[in-house]
């Protein structure tokens, strides 16, 4: 998972201009950097150009994803990523520097600004700290916890049944279970086997 670009723009009557931009080329060649970060700068402008006001979206373009917010005050952002890093955090990312943009930067700056006379400078650490989404994002890291946890229940459930042993055998052969117990087991049982019939 990967975000390669960040960027700010305000979507004019016409054009989109960008106001600020944050970018992480390492993963490309030193010769490609260049000409990748300007593609990523055209590729947002025009996305920002062509996207309604208050609207949401995500673009895919060959094996990344473009994902664009343009809010109802003219100020866009776009996030481009691979296909693997999760859409809600970006949105999530992008309200967020969206929202610290405009209480920074007056508006009546946003439609004449450029990235040398913008004073915001959060971009870089934003796009550093959601490098890894479980880190920068508490849902996904809640999530990412229970993913784990699931699994190790899973594989503690099936160790402990690895020996050619079924759990319905383990039930007969208790001598801690009494009969009803042993008749609400089968029950139970039973009653799984004829939901997932249907």
């Amino acid at each position: 998972m990967k975000l390669y670009s960040l960027s700010v723009l305000y979507k004019g009557s016409t054009k989109a201009n960008l106001l600020k931009a944050a970018y992480d080329l390492s993963s490309f060649s030193f010769f490609q950097r260049s000409s990748v970060q300007e593609f990523m700068t055209f590729t947002s402008a025009l996305i920002v150009e062509r996207s309604a006001l208050g609207s949401r979206a995500s673009v895919k373009e060959q094996e990344y994803l473009c994902h664009v917010y343009v809010r109802n005050d003219n100020l866009g952002g776009v996030v481009i990523a691979d296909s693997e890093y999760p859409s809600r955090v970006c949105f999530t990312l992008l309200d967020k520097v969206l929202d610290e943009f405009s209480r920074q930067v007056n508006s009546i700056d946003w439609p004449s600004g450029s990235p040398a006379t913008v004073q915001y400078t959060a971009l870089d650490s934003h796009l550093a700290k959601y490098q890894n989404p479980r880190e920068a994002d508490a849902m996904t890291k809640v999530q990412a916890e229970l993913d784990e946890t699931k699994i190790i229940l899973h594989s503690t459930m099936e160790s402990l049944l690895e020996r050619g042993e079924k759990l319905d055998d383990l039930v007969q052969k208790s001598e801690h279970l009494g009969n009803q117990s042993k008749a609400f087991y089968k029950t139970v049982q039973n009653s799984c086997l004829i939901l997932l019939t249907y």
